[in-house]
């Protein structure tokens, strides 16, 4: 064990500066006695909580689907956005977290091969899954700018069909990545910097020049308004406008909750590219970066029922049916 000690943190602390040394040292330190010391009651403690996260993402996104199911008001491809989001935090909850917890427990009980499979595991449904939630949301922002700027070309251009296959590229996408990433190490940070965070310069840029201009044109929409306000027809327009504004408002703190807790981890990932040297702490800080990430897939289901009242209301008739309450 003494010498399994002595190579781990020896392979763990190389100075090379090849591009995916640092990264692979990381890897074999991950799972190694060097990664475990005085850390066992963290361990427990953060088992603990991807457990318990795991079923609180799990139920919420669960509820969040059936709401979806029963929601009619929503335009098809609009709510298949959100069903891709919603099945990502699922997934999170039910495959990932889980892997994430046996990490944890296989390093207490220094079973270091499972904890080569189960990191592994976790790091491809982490990456894949969160790749998908990332493209979901600035699809959806492209969607909410299409819907304002086309009109009644809106339904005709984004069809449900068309919406199929740009999620459908999403997750091949994301899982390609992914799976590529784990067996090609020299790539794997930079994959992940590039895939998981909000901080991806294209998505960001898309998003933030998506709701720029949707806010832009709604002041522009309601300085016209606001000069025939006693036309009926423009009553009608004020209506539409104030609902398409809940909507880019619900979508807009959706995606300003994946940023808050996706960026730690994106910032963790660039300090870990440029260290050559890891210790215990390194693995504490990664855990509760991870643990945040991981975060808003149960922050998700409160946002939208906070934000959404159609799914709020789908959301609590479905907890009365399930309880057998007598009122619906």
């Amino acid at each position: 064990m003494q010498n399994r000690f002595k190579s781990c943190t020896m392979i763990a602390t190389t100075n090379s500066t090849e591009g995916g040394t640092q990264t692979e040292a990381y890897k074999v330190f991950s799972c190694s006695p060097s990664s475990i010391v005085g850390l066992q009651p963290q361990s427990i403690y953060f088992s603990a909580v991807n457990i318990f996260l795991s079923i609180t993402a799990f139920l919420g996104n669960f509820l969040i689907l059936v709401a979806l199911n029963k929601e009619s008001s929503l335009h098809p491809p609009s709510k298949i956005l959100y069903r891709c989001l919603a099945t990502t935090d699922l997934l999170v909850g039910l495959v990932t977290q889980p892997l994430a917890a046996t990490y944890w427990i296989s390093l207490v009980h220094e079973h270091w091969s499972l904890c080569r499979y189960v990191r592994d595991a976790a790091y491809i449904s982490s990456v894949a899954l969160c790749g998908v939630s990332l493209l979901t949301l600035t699809a959806i922002s492209v969607d909410r700018l299409l819907a304002l700027l086309l009109g009644i070309r809106y339904r005709q251009i984004v069809t449900l069909k068309r919406t199929c296959i740009i999620i459908a590229t999403f997750w091949i996408f994301s899982v390609a990545a992914a799976s590529f990433s784990v067996s090609h190490t020299r790539i794997t940070l930079w994959c992940s910097i590039i895939v998981i965070p909000p901080s991806t310069p294209s998505c960001s840029v898309i998003s933030i020049a998506s709701y720029t201009k949707i806010f832009r044109t709604l002041r522009h929409n309601q300085a016209q308004v606001q000069d025939r306000v006693q036309q009926q027809s423009s009553q009608t327009t004020a209506l539409n406008m104030a609902r398409y504004r809940r909507a880019v408002n619900s979508a807009l703190w959706v995606q300003l909750a994946l940023a808050v807790c996706y960026v730690p981890t994106a910032l963790v990932l660039l300090v870990q590219a440029s260290r050559k040297t890891y210790s215990s702490n390194v693995v504490v800080i990664k855990a509760i970066a991870d643990i945040l990430t991981y975060f808003n897939s149960t922050l998700n289901p409160f946002l939208y029922c906070w934000k959404v009242k159609e799914v709020r209301q789908a959301v609590k008739q479905t907890i009365r049916q399930a309880l057998c309450f007598p009122w619906t």
